[in-house]
């Protein structure tokens, strides 16, 4: 079966050098995006009911721009103003970077990992004498707490949002050739919008194996699997897999 359409359970790109677009123009296939899930924040009262106290805590541990702008939201919220000398824990440069938001770098501490929560083991072990807080949604990759657990710091999650799923009933019509999904929720979304969904000739392309497990769970048969040694990005592995169908 040839591929004319996918489509990305993400939102879309913000400039025309995504790799997506250039795809979709070397292969004259129509890629769109949609967000199948949104992140909602919890009210102060939510967060006093996980007996979350910010003033109890001297660092914090990010590893998403999205949940900083809920904890400053919810500072403001509950009238916390945050330290000065606070410390910041950011798992990548990115989301460091968007910290620069909220605080001025030269006045805080801050401490940067490279891209995994692991990254940060030199930094929080420098400093395991501080009280950390994990602010994050309610959709956590289990390596986080386990990482955190074996450090030996002390440390409480907050959950300061919530993933929830998107209205997609203006899709029950449109179908595509590949649906391409990146997180659990993704896939949760999917059948809670449409419960009596049939993949039948639909391909599906998942990222992850906590994505692989959730798509296994419904069901559902996973035409394009990612990462792998040959194809570590999604783009990737659908030019090779569209190259292929398209070809007989």
């Amino acid at each position: 079966m040839k591929v004319k359409s996918i489509l990305v359970s993400q939102p879309q790109p913000v400039n025309d050098s995504s790799p997506y677009h250039e795809l979709g123009k070397r292969n004259k296939i129509k890629i769109d995006f949609r967000s199948f899930i949104k992140v909602e924040g919890v009210d102060a009262r939510d967060v006093r009911s996980q007996k979350i106290d910010f003033s109890k805590y001297t660092a914090i541990i990010f590893t998403s721009k999205n949940v900083i702008d809920h904890y400053f939201r919810l500072a403001e919220e509950m009238r916390f103003q945050v330290p000065d000398d606070m410390k910041y824990f950011c798992q990548s440069e990115a989301i460091a970077f968007y910290l620069q938001k909220y605080i001025v770098y030269r006045k805080r501490k801050t401490y940067i990992g490279e891209k995994e929560i692991q990254d940060l083991a030199p930094f929080i072990k420098k400093h395991k004498d501080e009280k950390f807080l994990l602010p994050s949604s309610d959709v956590l990759n289990p390596d986080v707490p386990k990482f955190l657990n074996e450090t030996g710091i002390n440390w409480e999650r907050g959950i300061l949002c919530r993933t929830v799923s998107s209205d997609l009933s203006d899709l029950e019509d449109v179908k595509y050739d590949i649906l391409v999904f990146f997180t659990p929720s993704g896939i949760k979304s999917l059948f809670e919008n449409f419960p009596s969904f049939v993949q039948d000739k639909t391909r599906i392309a998942v990222f992850g194996k906590t994505t692989v497990q959730a798509a296994k769970e419904m069901g559902l048969r996973i035409d394009i699997e990612v990462p792998t040694p040959e194809t570590p990005s999604m783009t990737m592995a659908l030019e090779k897999y569209v190259k292929e169908a398209n070809k007989k």
